[in-house]
């Protein structure tokens, strides 16, 4: 694919038993039916019954219908009565679901946005057949061999699938570019574009190293191994290790990462399935690279499935403070199994445990799906996100740590220190530039106006010096009225610091990549600050105090 996009968000696959995903696959690609062998009377009754209902409404019914259509609509309902990750997934989606934990894509190698109906580009990926052609941050792809890529039709599922192409063929792209009068024309040839699932590492400061984990793709453990061994040359003798937002992914990533941190053979994680079949433990085999310096780990609600095995591993044996809020609570392991027209079923066989016993799972029922998918909004309700006393624990889903300190099963990972939600500074104008990509529109905006000078600038100095004035607020709010965003006055104030600081985050983006926009971004991260400020408490419980 060679493109990135934020937000994202697609069912989580974990490769735990890719045999039996094979066999399975076979068994039920397969043109013979072959009923359960636990209930061979019942899944047949229901095969046949299923059968002859759809053959009645193919010959009978009074319309034409698309029975491939009925069928994918009966799995799906029927799917929704075992639990809300058993999912499928039709052919035409897959390679999109696939696409998010592949960490190798074939495309023209962009990050980009939609915004006002147009496609920008966000940056080109450094090294990429964009960049060597000329393809710069803020350019209006306006055409894509021809296509027009404007207006209210346009969605990241047809950019997708105008980007994305056969390595080594040709796409032909239509830009405007601000400053020049027409539009410009560019041949870009589709080769493999790395995707990174590591956002960043970099030192905060002579012995503090920070890296960010955003998914656990295929390449994620590489990429990992390959920041820590960067800050250790550095010198960090401490780290933050963030996974906030994480969806989770590959487990075999989020094991080798826990064993880079957990000495000895400790057990990482297991699962408990139907029987025996499918139950697996998981332990740390080799020497780790940082088994010894001080750890704390950021998760929040949207920390799901890996990250929640990596944070409750290292809670569970005392090896780092976990700060934030409760997670997300995923901790059903599907297998996919390849279906005979390419579409997968991702089916739920078992659970994961945290090595003390705390199942990571939150409480569902096929009856109260609809409450399932609600239930971070009703923690929000419930007060949940700004308040730990808003938090009831079950006294019978105790259990320890390896040092005796009390953690609580379910559902998701608890931290040790929470960190309440930041409400006085985010407001409804804030919210509204976010989501009109206002702020990044600016400051992509700022960046190309003065390119020359900025690119001059180490990022220390830019870090040090660099003020977002007033006249670029001003600038800032002109655009936000063109997007149709009303500037409240008391609302600016409230949210002047953050505007500010995302503002100077996003240019530096633009000039440094990641490397620059996360230390300009942490600088008014609460969850952050309480990270960096909470490194002697997870020294004293990894000593047993």
């Amino acid at each position: 694919m060679g493109e990135k996009i934020k937000n994202s968000t697609f069912q989580i696959r974990l490769p735990l038993f890719l045999g039996l995903a094979v066999a399975l696959g076979v068994l039920l690609g397969a043109t013979v039916f072959r009923p359960s062998a636990s209930n061979p009377e019942g899944t047949a009754r229901g095969y046949l019954k299923f059968r002859e209902i759809l053959s009645y409404i193919d010959r009978e019914y009074v319309d034409t219908v698309n029975t491939e259509e009925l069928s994918e609509y009966a799995i799906s309902q029927m799917l929704e009565k075992l639990d809300p990750h058993s999912s499928y997934i039709p052919a035409k989606e897959l390679s999109l679901a696939k696409s998010y934990l592949e960490s190798d894509f074939d495309g023209i190698g962009v990050e980009f946005n939609i915004f006002r109906d147009t496609l920008y580009v966000i940056a080109p990926m450094s090294g990429g057949p964009s960049e060597q052609v000329g393809i710069q941050a803020g350019d209006k792809i306006i055409k894509v061999d021809n296509e027009s890529m404007t207006g209210g039709n346009l969605t990241t599922e047809k950019v997708f699938a105008k980007l994305r192409g056969p390595r080594n063929s040709k796409v032909n792209l239509t830009v405007l570019r601000r400053g020049e009068k027409k539009p410009i024309a560019f041949t870009v040839t589709r080769r493999k574009i790395p995707s990174v699932s590591v956002d960043v590492g970099y030192m905060v400061d002579d012995q503090t190293g920070y890296i960010k984990v955003s998914r656990f793709s295929n390449g994620t453990y590489e990429e990992f191994k390959q920041q820590l061994t960067k800050l250790k040359k550095q010198g960090m003798k401490r780290l933050v290790l963030d996974l906030r937002d994480n969806p989770g992914g590959y487990l075999d990533h989020a094991t080798r990462m826990a064993d880079e941190f957990i000495s000895g053979s400790k057990k990482l994680v297991y699962t408990d399935g139907k029987g025996s079949k499918y139950d697996a433990d998981y332990y740390a085999r080799a020497k780790g690279d940082f088994e010894n310096g001080d750890l704390v780990v950021l998760v929040n609600e949207g920390s799901a499935s890996a990250s929640e095995i990596l944070a409750g591993a290292l809670q569970d044996h005392d090896r780092a403070l976990i700060v934030g809020r409760r997670s997300f609570g995923k901790g059903l392991v599907q297998v996919p199994i390849s279906l005979s027209d390419g579409g997968e079923l991702r089916l739920t066989i078992s659970r994961y445990y945290t090595p003390s016993g705390r199942s990571i799972q939150k409480p569902y029922s096929p009856e109260t799906s609809e409450e399932y998918d609600n239930e971070l909004e009703e923690r929000y309700k419930h007060g949940e996100f700004f308040s730990q006393d808003s938090i009831k624990f079950n006294d019978s889903l105790k259990y320890k740590t390896d040092n005796g300190r009390v953690v609580y099963g379910g559902g998701g990972i608890m931290p040790d220190v929470f960190v309440p939600r930041d409400t006085m500074e985010y407001t409804n104008l804030l919210v509204e530039l976010y989501r009109k990509n206002v702020l990044r529109e600016y400051a992509l905006s700022y960046y190309r106006d003065h390119k020359k000078e900025l690119e001059k600038m180490p990022f220390p100095q830019f870090k040090a010096s660099f003020n977002v004035t007033d006249a670029m607020v001003q600038g800032m709010l002109k655009d936000a009225g063109l997007a149709g965003v009303k500037a409240n006055q008391q609302e600016l104030k409230r949210s002047d610091r953050i505007i500010r600081n995302n503002i100077k985050a996003f240019v530096a983006r633009s000039i440094y990549q990641s490397e620059g926009f996360y230390p300009v971004l942490n600088e008014l991260d609460k969850d952050f600050q309480k990270a960096l400020s909470s490194f002697g408490q997870a020294r004293q419980i990894s000593l047993g105090k």
